[in-house]
C-alpha cells in the first residue's frame, strides 16, 4: 500500500465514522423534492433534522468542502471530496444543501471573482442565506447564447439593464441572479459579454413561472426593465464575460453529466424494472429478447460512463485540463433518457401513469421523469450543439 492510498483510506475511515455519528437516521433516504432544503431568504427547511444535517455538514466545512475556509469550505482537495460525496451515497445521505451558487457560481467566482466579491458572496452561499438563479439564455438566444440581447448600459457608478431571460430555474424564488448581459455591439458577438450580478429584489426585477409537460414550473422568464446594477457587481473585465461563462458552464455540465443520480424521484433502475415486470423463462432469462438486448446495452453504457467519470477525476487530480465535461454532459443527459424511454418499454401501460390510486408512486414518477429528461437533453446546450462543440473543440474536425 502506498503513502497516498494509505492516506486515503485513514481519511476514509474519518469521513465514514463522522457520518455515522452526525448524519440522522431520517437523513439516510432518497429525498422526494419537498425535503430538498435550497436555502435563500425565502427557504425553510423540510425537517428539525433536514436542519441539523445542514448545520453539522456546514460547520465541519463539508457543505463546499474543496473551497477555502474562510469562505466555508474545508479546503480539502479533489480526492477527498470524493470520498466524502462517496460515503454519503454508502449510507444513503441527502445532500444538506442544493444550489447553483454552489455547484456553478461559486466555483466561478473562485476564479475570476475578486476578494471583495468573494467575501460577499461565497460565505451567504454556504451559509444558506442566498439562493441564485442562472441568466444565461434569452427567448432568441439559447444554444447560440453569444446572440443574446439583454442589454446592459454603462453608466458612472453602475449599469442600467433592460431585456429577458427564459429558463431561469426557480427564478421566482431567488434572491441573486449570475447574468449574461450584452454591453457591446462592437467585434464579434461573444466580445461584447458582461457577467453581472443581480439582486432579484432589485426595483424592476419580474419573473413569470412557466409551466413544463411534465406538469411542473420549476423555470421561469425572468424581465429586466431598468434595473440599476452598483458597478462593483461586474465579475472579470467589461465586455469579457464570456470567459467566465465558459468557465461556469464547465461546472454547469459537469452538473448534468450526473443528472440522475441525486434524483428526488421514486423511480427503479432498468434492471429492477425488468424482474419485476417481464417474463422469464425456466433458465430465468427474460423471454423477450429485444429488450434483454436493450438492457446489456444500457449497462454496457453506463459501465463506460462510470469509467470515464473515473478518468475525468484522475485527470483533474493530476493537473490536466481536460475536454471531458463537454463530452460527459452529452453523454450523461442522453444515457438519462435512454433510461428512461427503456422504462417506458418494460413497463408497458404501467409506465404511463399520470396520476390515480390504480398506480404507484414509482409508476407515477416514470412517465414525468421520461418528459423531464428530454428537457435535460437541451439545458445546459442542447445534444446538437454539444455534438458541435465536442467536434471543434475536441476532435478539431475541419468546419466546412
Amino acid at each position: 500500500m502506498t503513502h497516498s492510498s494509505a492516506t486515503a483510506d485513514a481519511f476514509r475511515q474519518e469521513v465514514r465514522d463522522w457520518l455515522e455519528e452526525n448524519c440522522p437516521q431520517s437523513q439516510r433516504q432518497p429525498a422526494v423534492a419537498a425535503d430538498q432544503f435550497w436555502g435563500g431568504r425565502s427557504g425553510s427547511f423540510p425537517s428539525e433534522d433536514a436542519r441539523l444535517w445542514y448545520e453539522r455538514m456546514r460547520d465541519k466545512g463539508w457543505v463546499a468542502p474543496e473551497w477555502p475556509r474562510e469562505y466555508g469550505g474545508a479546503a480539502l482537495d479533489a480526492q477527498q471530496a470524493r470520498i466524502i460525496k462517496q460515503e454519503m451515497k454508502r449510507i444513503n445521505a441527502r445532500t444538506p444543501l442544493y444550489g447553483l451558487g454552489l455547484w456553478m457560481l461559486g466555483p466561478a467566482l473562485l476564479e475570476y471573482g475578486n476578494t471583495s466579491q468573494k467575501e460577499q458572496h461565497l460565505p451567504a452561499i454556504v451559509k444558506a442565506e442566498t439562493r441564485w438563479a442562472q441568466g444565461y439564455s434569452e427567448p432568441g438566444a439559447g444554444s447560440d447564447l453569444a446572440s443574446l440581447q439583454c442589454r446592459a448600459e454603462e453608466h458612472d457608478d453602475h449599469f442600467l439593464v433592460n431585456g429577458s431571460k427564459i429558463w431561469t430555474t426557480a427564478a421566482d424564488r431567488c434572491d441573486w441572479i449570475f447574468c449574461l448581459v450584452r454591453t457591446s455591439t462592437e467585434g464579434k458577438k461573444q466580445e461584447g459579454i458582461s457577467f453581472l450580478l443581480i439582486d432579484m429584489h432589485s426595483p424592476g426585477v419580474s419573473t413569470t413561472p412557466i409551466e413544463l409537460i411534465s406538469g411542473e414550473s420549476e423555470f421561469c422568464q425572468t424581465f429586466f426593465d431598468n434595473v440599476k446594477v452598483p458597478r462593483e457587481n461586474l465579475v472579470g473585465e467589461l465586455n469579457k464575460g464570456w470567459s467566465v461563462a465558459k468557465a461556469l458552464l464547465v461546472h454547469e455540465r459537469k452538473l448534468m453529466a450526473e443528472i440522475g443520480s441525486d434524483s428526488p424521484r421514486k423511480v427503479v433502475s432498468p434492471r429492477e424494472a425488468a424482474e419485476q415486470y417481464l417474463q422469464k423463462d425456466d433458465t430465468g432469462k427474460l423471454t423477450n429478447t429485444e429488450l434483454r438486448s436493450q438492457l446489456a446495452d444500457y449497462d454496457m453504457q453506463m459501465h463506460a460512463i462510470g469509467l470515464t467519470h473515473m478518468r475525468c477525476f484522475e485527470e483533474r487530480q493530476a493537473g490536466v485540463r481536460s475536454p471531458a465535461p463537454l463530452v460527459m454532459k452529452y453523454l450523461g443527459t442522453e444515457a438519462e433518457k435512454t433510461k428512461s424511454e427503456l422504462l417506458l418499454k418494460i413497463m408497458g401501460s404501467r409506465g404511463l401513469g399520470w396520476e390515480g390510486d390504480s398506480f404507484t408512486d414509482e409508476e407515477l414518477d416514470t412517465l414525468r421523469l421520461w418528459a423531464m429528461s428530454k428537457a435535460m437533453t437541451i439545458a445546459g446546450g442542447s445534444s446538437e450543439i454539444q455534438l458541435n462543440v465536442i467536434a471543434k473543440s475536441v476532435l478539431e474536425l475541419p468546419q466546412e
